[in-house]
């Protein structure tokens, strides 16, 4: 990600050319120090997301011998039920980061990385990533006003 990708916009007439990553909010000022604890916050619930899912990924793949992960997904009626709101959870977040990184300005790109990484890494890290950067340029964009 460039600092290109993470200008935003949040209002309709602004400039998203005047907030750039590199811009850090003032560390006196209360609002920025929540706005990075929160972005923190997230950014260390994406790490155990990816982690977390990723360590029972790995233990899947070295007990199954060419098992059907997806199809596993449905082995039970509890695993059925985690993989229908896992599904429904994904495409709802989907929606969201393209409206929600359009209303801030994000470049295409950078939004529709956001699709792929939920589905093969996890939404429990993709989601809480974008939350994350979602969270700074905000707080970018409180501080320029």
């Amino acid at each position: 990600m460039t600092t290109q990708d993470l200008r935003t916009s949040p209002l309709p007439n602004a400039d998203p050319t005047s907030v750039a990553l590199s811009d850090t909010p003032s560390a006196a000022h209360p609002a920025a120090r929540i706005t990075r604890l929160a972005a923190g916050s997230y950014f260390l619930l994406a790490a155990v997301g990816g982690v977390g899912t990723w360590y029972y990924n790995l233990a899947y793949a070295a007990s199954v011998d060419g098992g059907n992960y997806l199809g596993d997904w449905f082995a039970n009626a509890a695993s059925s039920s985690a993989a229908v709101d896992i599904i429904v959870v994904l495409v709802v977040v989907s929606v969201f980061y393209l409206r929600e990184g359009r209303r801030l300005g994000w470049r295409l790109p950078l939004v529709l990385l956001f699709i792929p990484l939920s589905a093969a890494v996890a939404v429990a890290f993709a989601f809480p990533l974008f939350l994350g950067l979602r969270e700074l340029a905000l707080g970018r964009a409180r501080s320029h006003r």
